[in-house]
Parts: structure tokens; C-alpha cells; sequence
């Protein structure tokens, strides 16, 4: 009888030469070229599309190349903070060829969406793709510091074990992040996906929880054709899960992360420097300082 419709690419065909459903050459080379010369702007304006950017693996990585045809495919969930970065690295290190994916969800600090890039570009992603979704109060949505008119809030005590949700808490959001992951891990018959969630220093939000990745893996197995027809089960991966800030920011350096590319900050400068403030620089800064290392972005305050 006629195979389910995606088998052809989630099976072990999926490495044939085609051309996707939205013009681009999936597998196709490309040129050092054709990285430098990506075109954010024409990225941003496709919605819901996966709009694609070709990224070549850097010829100095520490991490080596892994070939485009490793039978290890991944996607990398890669906001372009340095928890995500180290993820990434972590994925490199585990021999997957990684396809990450990054969201436009209507965030006041977009500067992640550069970092995404250049962290996408320096740890050798084999593509790097940039999904556009409106979160923001324009959008209909809203209800968060980050993506509404709303303060992001500053010098909050870290001290305390029983904080309350934070204003910074965008309803949902890996959970949206974690579906479209998956579904794109389906098409391409990638069965892991990695996320840098950390709840030893997460700050109050529920899903960024050990619970959480396990509840979406299961479900992740109930709601997908390939894990239900029994041709492998999907993995969500948190290899940060239990690590302290210090923990990853030593782990990324000892796999080469240059977190200079990275961005954290919630609330940054019109330049893009980071506050130095916000709940997310700050517990930064903590990491660095645990892992006796400098923090090498820039500081408004410096």
C-alpha cells in the first residue's frame, strides 16, 4: 500500500537530494559565500515557513566537523544565550549534525537573533533556521516583560527558593518552541532535540522543569506518526538540566564555546549592550563569576 506521507523523508531516504516544499535546496552545497552573504531581512519577512539559512561548520572549530550525511541528525533549539550555545556544543560533542532553530517571537531583545546566527555560523550547524511568530501584544498575545509594555524587572533577589513566576515569563513558550521543534524534527527524521533549559538556575518558570522535558518527551511519542509506527522514539534532550550557571559556562569552554557571540540580556541598550541589571545578566555574571571567568560581552555600566 502507499507509505505514510512522511515517510520518504523521516526514513532512511531522507538524505536524498530534493528540493523542500519552499524552494530551497534542503541538502544541496553551499558556498562559504553563500553563509556570509545570507540575507537576514528576506528570513524575517516568512512566517511559519521555516525560512532557511545555510551556515558552513567553521574550518577551526575545536569541535571537528561532522559530515551533512551522519546518520546522527539533531535539532538544536538555539535562542542565542549562552545556555542554548552550550547545548549546541554539547550536540556537536555527542556527533549529532545539528540543525538549529531559532524563534522571532516578537521579543524586545531580538540582539539574540544575531547571536543565534553567529553562534549557529561558529559551531558548525548544518543549517540554521529562523521561524517568525508573533507572541507579542501586538501579535494578540503578550502578558510578558518580553514581549509586551510591560517593565522588565530589575535587582530582583535570586536568593529566595520560593520566587514567584517572573514578569519575564512568556506564556508557554517552550512548549511552542519544543512542538514546532518536533515537528520539524519529524520531517527531516531527526529523533533528538536539544534544548538548554537549566532548572537549578532557572528563574521560576515551569518549563524549564526536569517534569517539563519528560512530559513533552512523552507526549512527543503519543502525538507523532513516526515514534507511533515504531521506527524509533524521540529523545529531548537537556543535557544542562542539572548543571549550576558556573557548571555549563565551564563545560562550554571546555568545548571551544566562544560566548562572546552570545546574548543574555532582556533589557538592552539600543546598541545592543547588555543592561548588566535584568535577572538574566545578572545570574550571568554569577556563572562567570563561579567558573573564574570573565564575562566577554559588553556591558552598558562599563
Amino acid at each position: 500500500g502507499p507509505r505514510h506521507p512522511l515517510q520518504h523523508v523521516a526514513g532512511r531516504t531522507r538524505r536524498t537530494h530534493r528540493r523542500d516544499d519552499f524552494g530551497a535546496d534542503s541538502h544541496a552545497p553551499y558556498s562559504r559565500a553563500d553563509a556570509e552573504n545570507y540575507n537576514a531581512a528576506s528570513a524575517a519577512r516568512v512566517r511559519w515557513a521555516f525560512p532557511v539559512s545555510f551556515t558552513r561548520p567553521s574550518r577551526s572549530d575545536t569541535l571537528g566537523r561532522v559530515s551533512e550525511d551522519s546518520d546522527k541528525t539533531a535539532v538544536v533549539l538555539l535562542s542565542g544565550g549562552l545556555d542554548s550555545a552550550t547545548a549546541l556544543a554539547i550536540a556537536r560533542q555527542d556527533g549529532f549534525a545539528c540543525h538549529a532553530i531559532s524563534f522571532d517571537y516578537g521579543q524586545r531583545h531580538r540582539f539574540e537573533l544575531d547571536a543565534a546566527r553567529r553562534v549557529a555560523r561558529a559551531l558548525g550547524a548544518v543549517q540554521h533556521r529562523i521561524v517568525k511568530i508573533d507572541l507579542s501584544a501586538q501579535g494578540g498575545f503578550g502578558r510578558s516583560a518580553l514581549t509586551d509594555e510591560i517593565e522588565v524587572p530589575k535587582d530582583r533577589d535570586l536568593s529566595r527558593p520560593d520566587r514567584d513566576i517572573p514578569a519575564t515569563y512568556v506564556p508557554a513558550r517552550n512548549t511552542i518552541f519544543l512542538s514546532i521543534a518536533l515537528s520539524y524534527a519529524e520531517v527531516i527524521g531527526a529523533f533528538d532535540i536539544y534544548i538548554g533549559v537549566n532548572a537549578v538556575d532557572y528563574s521560576g518558570y515551569p518549563d524549564c522543569r526536569g517534569e517539563f522535558i519528560a512530559a513533552f518527551e512523552a507526549l512527543a511519542n503519543l502525538a507523532t506518526a513516526a515514534a507511533v509506527e515504531g521506527e524509533e522514539k524521540f529523545r529531548i534532550r537537556a543535557p544542562l538540566i542539572d548543571m549550576t550557571k558556573g557548571q555549563i559556562i565551564r563545560t562550554g569552554l571546555g568545548l571551544g564555546v566562544d560566548y562572546a557571540l552570545t546574548h543574555s540580556c532582556y533589557d538592552p541598550a539600543p546598541g545592543g549592550a547588555a543592561c548588566g541589571c535584568c535577572e538574566a545578566c545578572r545570574i550571568r555574571l554569577d556563572g562567570f563569576a563561579a567558573a573564574d571567568a570573565k564575562d566577554p560581552v559588553r556591558y552598558a555600566k562599563e
